[in-house]
This record gives structure tokens, sequence and C-alpha cells, in this order.
């Protein structure tokens, strides 16, 4: 399983280059399917006796995530990197740390809070008005994520940045920049030193500057007037209950950070996939749209028991999270010596302290031989058919879109109900959306269980030309 030797400037040379053609998830699976053997985990010996294992093996994956869950964490130098963005908030910390942030933020996802749909319905809103007349084309993916900060500032402070009606909003454009900074100081993490910060810590400056005014009137509320607040589905905000519990502006600013970064990419990235996956199956797009308006006709509003009931909506969202996972690749290091298990028929993976396990999501749900042999009731897993799931259900470990485990994400009700949601809205206007890009230089082609991608395409943001087709217009 071991590939021994690597120098350390060819691994990190690799890593670099294509995280910079956002290509890395695949590059990591072509190195599995390069080995001999059936592989599906193999180990990295870089100089400086730093080990690196890259793993797709439901085993191995569970005993990091859960039953070897105290060994294991982000580590001290994950925080290091992080901490300028995050600083201690619950995706840069571990232990006890950790255990208080999620504490802290779980309360406003619990299922009684998620019913309130009045954000999503809102900017939902303000995203339908902002798509065009039938027969014409739009980027869909830009629109998306504008939509997605919208509703997550809504959600979090109870005021949005109002992207969608301001395109060139500063916040907007911070977000993108901070998360494309820390991303190459976190993959190249030995020459984060040498990587140019003065964009990011300027972007982190420009969120900050949206979020403690918030913060400051939330904290100048009284006890009895945040209590108060609480018995509102309205008024409640993200801010409103982690003030309740914290009354340290940084430990607020840094859990407000951290649940916007994820809320953000979330939603819109699979919200643009899936739209992307519908766009190239329009017998899937037909189907889900049936289904919504026999439940709701073309204007009426879901409730969350609605959105749970909608079994194609769900299909597609699941089907979407299964070739596109959110986080396709997740890193964890050992805190302490200890082991994993081996590859089938081979023994214990001893890991030592300080050595780094990436979690291969993207490969791992497209492992062919996890799932059922092909056949006319279940399609190929390298496609995208959300019907597999009527008859089909993953086996434990093998589809992890939102991790797994004690760290498994306290947010994927909200993020599925969002998503839900805008899909709901897009099918009750929309009768027929088409691609228009150019299939040949967007370059998306699915090939033994992987997935290609240009230098032009962002692996977490599709390219999405649509051409949408109103209700109305039945020509």
């Amino acid at each position: 399983m071991a590939l021994t030797g690597i120098a350390a400037s060819y691994f990190y040379f690799n890593v670099g280059r294509n995280q910079l053609s956002n290509n890395l998830p695949n590059w990591c699976n072509k190195t599995l399917d390069s080995l001999p053997g059936n592989c599906h985990a193999a180990e990295f010996s870089l100089t400086g006796k730093k080990r690196v294992l890259i793993t797709r093996e439901p085993e191995q994956i569970k005993a990091v995530l859960t039953t070897r869950f105290a060994s294991f964490g982000h580590g001290p130098q994950w925080h290091k990197l992080w901490r300028p963005f995050l600083g201690d908030g619950i995706f840069a910390t571990d232990g006890k740390q950790w255990h208080d942030s999620r504490s802290m933020i779980r309360p406003m996802f619990v299922k009684e809070r998620l019913r309130n749909l009045s954000i999503f319905d809102h900017c939902t809103a303000k995203l339908l008005s902002k798509l065009p007349g039938s027969g014409e084309t739009i980027d869909i993916k830009d629109l998306l994520y504008r939509w997605s900060l919208d509703a997550a500032t809504d959600f979090l402070l109870g005021e949005n940045v109002n992207s969608l009606d301001n395109p060139l909003h500063e916040v907007a454009d911070a977000m993108t920049v901070a998360q494309r900074v820390q991303m190459f100081i976190f993959v190249l993490n030995p020459i984060a030193p040498l990587i140019p910060k003065a964009s990011y810590l300027k972007a982190i400056r420009c969120i900050e500057a949206f979020i403690e005014p918030a913060i400051a009137r939330t904290l100048s509320l009284t006890e009895g007037e945040l209590d108060e607040l609480s018995k509102s589905d309205m008024d409640y905000t993200f801010l409103h209950s982690i003030a309740r519990i914290s009354n340290d502006p940084k430990v607020i600013r840094d859990e407000i950070m951290s649940v916007l970064l994820a809320a953000r990419d979330t939603t819109a990235a699979t919200t643009s996939w899936a739209m992307y996956e519908l766009s190239r199956y329009p017998d899937a797009w037909a189907k889900l749209r049936r289904e919504v308006i026999a439940a709701l006709g073309v204007d009426g509003r879901p409730s969350y028991e609605t959105l749970k009931d909608l079994k194609c909506v769900r299909n597609v969202l699941n089907e979407t999270l299964r070739i596109h996972p959110v986080v396709p690749l997740n890193m964890r290091q050992a805190l302490d010596t200890t082991r994993i298990p081996g590859a089938p028929g081979e023994p214990d993976v001893v890991l030592l302290k300080g050595d780094t396990v990436t979690i291969n999501t993207s490969g791992l749900h497209v492992r062919q031989d996890l799932y059922p042999p092909v056949s006319e009731k279940f399609a190929d897993p390298a496609i995208f058919s959300p019907d597999r799931w009527n008859h089909w259900t993953p086996r434990p470990w093998t589809y992890l879109p939102f991790s797994g485990g004690p760290r498994i994400c306290v947010g994927q009700n909200f993020a599925l109900t969002e998503m839900a949601y805008c899909l709901v809205r897009l099918a009750q206007r929309f009768e027929r959306i088409e691609y228009r890009g150019d299939w040949d230089s967007q370059m998306i082609r699915v090939r033994a269980g992987a997935t290609w991608f240009d230098q032009d395409q962002d692996r977490r943001k599709p390219v999405a030309l649509l051409l949408f087709t109103d209700v109305e217009d039945n020509g």
C-alpha cells in the first residue's frame, strides 16, 4: 500500500499544480488508480518523515471519523493556517474547543427552527426575479452563489448583504478572495509563509467590517431581550442564539465566520451542480417538476414537511451530492500514535502522531465495486441517475456528503432544506431548462469512476449557462 521515498517537493508541486487547475480530487483518484491491484489507499512517505495516507476505503474512513475519533483531529497546524479566517471556530479546532463550539451552534439547527422557511422564501423570490424571460440564457452559478450568501447572512445576522441586487458587493467578492487564498495556504502549508497574503487579509477585514456592527448591536441587548427574541421564529437569528451563550465578541465572530463559510458554499455549489445535471437529463427535470406541480401547483409555497415528502427532489439532491460532494477531500491528522484497519486482507496501518489521513470522498462515492451490478434497474454509478435512490440504499460509510461520526455536519438539514426549497421554486417557474455552454470546452467527462475538469473549470463551481423556458411558454 505504501509509496515510499516520495520527495516532499514532488508531492507538494503536484498538489499545488492540481489545486491551481481545480483538479486535486481527480489527481488523488488517478494516483490510486495507477497503483497495481485493486488499490483504494496509498501512503506517501515524504522527506522529513512526514506521511500522508490517501484513502477511499470505507473501514479506514470509519475508523478515522468514529471508532478512533479521539485519535484524530484537524491538528495544531490546521488551526494555525485557518486561524486568521476562522479564528477558534468550529472548523478550526479540536477537543474541548470544538465540542464547546458545536454545543453553541447546534440549537439553531434543530428541526423546530428549520420549520420557518421565510428566509428561504424571501431570498429565492429575489433569485427568481433575477432570472431571464423564457428563451434567454444566463449563468445560473453566479446567481446561486449570491442567493446563497444572501440567505446565509440573513439567517446568521438578520440582515443580508443583498448581493443579488448588487453583483459587485464587496462582501461577496471578499468571501471569494479569502476562500481562494485560504485553500492555497492550506494545501501548500510547508510554503505558506511565502504565499502573498495582502488580498487575503484585506478580504477578511472586509467581512469583519460587515458582521462586527451586528455583533455589537446584539451584545447591547439585555438577557431579557434576548430571551424574548428566542420566542420568535421570525426575528430570532443565529447571532442572537450564540449571544445567549457567550458575550465574547471574538467567540461570536469566529463561529459566524465558520458557519458563513460552510453555509454559502454547500448550498451554492450543490444547487449549481444539480441544475447542471438536470439540464443534461431533461427527463429527470420533467419528473421532478411533475412531482412539485402535483404537490403544490405553480405558486404554492412548500412547508418543511412538504419538502421532506418530495421524493424526486430528495433523490436529485442525494444523487448530486454523490457525484459532486461539496468536500471532495477531507483531512485529519493523527493526534497520537494509533492504528486503523488495513485494506481487506492486510494488517492494520500504524499511524504516528502528526501523520495525515486524506479522506477521498469523491473517489469513495464512485467506486464501482461498492455498488450493485449495472442493470436495467441500476444505472452505471458514474452517471447521474436520481431514480437509483428509489430502490437502493448505500452501504454504511460509502456515502458521506456531510462527513460522518461526531463531526458530521451540524447544518446538513439546513442545507438540504434550502436547496430543496430552491429547486421546488425553480420547477414551479420553469417548464424546461437547457444547457447552453460548450460541451467540448467544458470537458466534463465521467470515465472509470473519475471526473475530469479543464483548467477553467472550478471543481466546486460548475459552469451552468442555462436557457429557461417559462411555464407560460409552451411553444
